[in-house]
């Protein structure tokens, strides 16, 4: 098979984190379920473990579900803070839905058994291709018009809804700083 990797990075190269999101769609939730299976079902695991797990809120259970974070970011936060954390979760909750990532740990814990000799490299590999999965949903969902933010709450979330603005400018370090190439 012969191919052209431009369609791919020309898919990646405009995936950015939008705030706030709306709950305007460009697409259905169907479709969105449908990319999130498809990504679900062809990133690569690690023996091909398939470890990832994901829900996928749309309406009013990804509204409850932020009303549920904000209570128990309430209790946690300093008081001096919670104005920040606050605004926060209702830009969140003003999103159309979300994506919540986990890994399978009876999965993982399964492979390190099975696998002794790499058993202390299977969590590692776990959140690897679980990083592939945010990337590959991001990118795609961001294809199809929406917009998107990955929030660093454990579970890790994928904030999604229709865009309200431009993303803004992204800085890029020197590709001499970051990059490096050997040959012979």
């Amino acid at each position: 098979m012969s191919g052209n990797a431009n369609a791919f990075l020309d898919a990646v190269k405009p995936r950015r984190t939008y705030y706030p999101l709306s709950k305007d769609l460009p697409i259905s939730k169907e479709r969105i379920d449908e990319i999130v299976k498809t990504a679900l079902a062809n990133v690569p695991s690690s023996f091909n473990s398939q470890s990832n797990r994901v829900v996928v809120l749309h309406g009013a259970e990804h509204e409850k579900f932020w009303d549920i974070t904000t209570g128990v970011l309430k209790a946690i936060v300093p008081a001096d803070q919670w104005e920040g954390t606050a605004g926060k979760m209702a830009m969140f909750k003003g999103a159309a839905g979300s994506v919540l990532f986990f890994e399978d740990q009876d999965v993982v814990n399964g492979m390190q058994e099975k696998f002794q000799l790499y058993a202390d490299r299977f969590p590692g590999w776990a959140t690897q291709s679980d990083a592939m999965l945010q990337f590959v949903l991001w990118t795609a969902l961001e294809a199809e018009g929406l917009g998107a933010n990955l929030q660093h709450y454990n579970p890790l979330r994928l904030v999604f809804g229709g865009k309200t603005g431009d993303a803004g400018p992204k800085d890029f370090k020197p590709i001499e700083e970051i990059f490096k190439t050997f040959s012979s």
